[in-house]
């Protein structure tokens, strides 16, 4: 798969039905996520060995925080104290040789928590020295509560193996995953975690495979909105608003009430009554999120494979969140759908386009003229000065996405509009 971007490449790796780019297998691989059947045995060990992790991750906490006051208040000349993976790692192996609590679980996914601590801290140190604006910027690693974070444990090759349909990882801890699908290679990590429901899963790191779909000769313009997600070249692959957060907003009022009438106090746990509550609610949502995820696959496989080249617009949707826009562009999942239809190019060998959206909705896909002044958004008809054509606002945009990728601009009906320049200045 081609992936190319107007100001500049990037690669973007994913797969269908795993849906997501593995975070920590580079590039090229891909995650195969499972439900696990998880008994009381089980689920006790686990609980146990995510303590430990969580104890490990927030002494990493400490200690950073500890180096970063120290250099603060240190004269000039004086070394500074580092708190790198070095450190840690020598952190770790004094803990477990003092706390037998800590000998008593694996040491990979102990490991494999200072890792994670690590690259979550350059990221941040990385956005900061970037001197990226707040709402951009990733922040540094904070301590992991009790009863608010959710557990996840991360084996490398060495901490699990897979035998007789279980897996089995270090220390002694066998798991039954539902096997919906077969594994294409032999996976290189595993995660475990539990969601907010109380739902165990699991999720390989497995090398991405390629299978490639039949040429069709045609090619498809693809822009992003709130009224219509995806507005494409073809009137057969627009992808409508489907509104599921919408259908389900009375019942999420409901389950927020009963949260707030149970919420408890600062410093306190919260009830059984509360917990249940929030257990609803997480199950609500849960569902709509799964609605929005599925009907992006499902129109990204059809564009996929009705098209040999796409061109998409590489639209960012977090700015929507602070206009009036907020609650509906999140339930059209913009970021998911154009995911999906990334991650379905790279499983199917397809060429994609991410094409910058600068004055896309100003340029006239016909002449390449532009208007001399921003369209509002009430303004739904485009309208050339230059040559005259008169399109849908969001339809021209389309047919500019084929442009700026240099792609043939036919649309799906493989008809050439006249006129069209097949090549315009990203």
């Amino acid at each position: 798969m081609v992936v190319r971007q107007g100001s500049g490449g990037r690669n973007v790796d994913g797969g269908e039905g795993v849906a997501e780019a593995a975070g920590g297998g580079g590039a090229g691989h891909v995650r195969y996520t499972f439900r696990l059947r998880v008994s009381s045995t089980a689920r006790t060990a686990l609980m146990a060995e995510w303590d430990r992790c969580r104890w490990i991750w927030n002494e990493c906490c400490a200690k950073s925080k500890q180096a970063h006051l120290s250099n603060r208040n240190r004269p000039e000349g004086v070394a500074r104290q580092t708190c790198g993976p070095a450190q840690l790692d020598k952190m770790l192996t004094e803990a477990r040789r003092s706390n037998a609590w800590l000998r008593e679980g694996s040491s990979v996914p102990q490991q494999q928590v200072i890792r994670d601590f690590g690259k979550s801290k350059a990221k941040a140190q990385k956005d900061i020295r970037e001197r990226l604006p707040m709402h951009r910027r990733a922040g540094m690693p904070k301590c992991k509560k009790k009863r608010e974070a959710l557990p996840t444990l991360n084996y490398t090759k060495r901490g699990f193996r897979l035998k007789d349909g279980r897996l089995h990882l270090a220390g002694g801890i066998a798991l039954t995953p539902v096997w919906s699908r077969e594994l294409p290679a032999e996976p290189s990590s595993v995660r475990v975690h539990q969601d907010g429901v109380g739902h165990w899963y699991v999720s390989f790191v497995v090398p991405a495979e390629v299978q490639p779909l039949p040429e069709t000769g045609a090619v498809i313009g693809i822009d992003w909105g709130v009224k219509e997600i995806a507005t494409t070249t073809s009137d057969a692959h627009d992808l409508p608003h489907a509104e599921h957060g919408k259908k389900a907003q009375a019942k999420l009022t409901r389950y927020d009430r009963m949260m707030a009438r149970r919420r408890p106090k600062k410093g306190q746990a919260g009830s059984q009554g509360y917990r249940e509550a929030k257990k609803l609610r997480s199950k609500a949502c849960k569902k709509v999120a799964r609605q929005r995820r599925d009907s992006g696959r499902k129109w990204a496989k059809r564009v996929v494979r009705d098209h040999d080249a796409i061109a998409v617009e590489d639209f960012r949707p977090k700015f929507l969140a602070k206009t009036t826009m907020a609650r509906k562009a999140a339930d059209a999942a913009i970021g998911t759908t154009k995911q999906a239809l990334i991650e379905m190019g790279h499983k199917h060998g397809r060429a994609v386009h991410l094409v910058h959206p600068a004055h896309t909705t100003m340029d006239c896909a016909r002449c390449g003229a532009r208007t001399k002044h921003a369209l509002p958004l009430s303004e739904r008809t485009y309208a050339c000065t230059s040559c005259g054509a008169v399109s849908p606002r969001d339809k021209n945009s389309a047919r500019v996405m084929l442009a700026r990728a240099g792609l043939d601009p036919a649309g799906a009906d493989r008809v050439r509009p006249g006129g069209a320049l097949p090549h315009l200045a990203a």
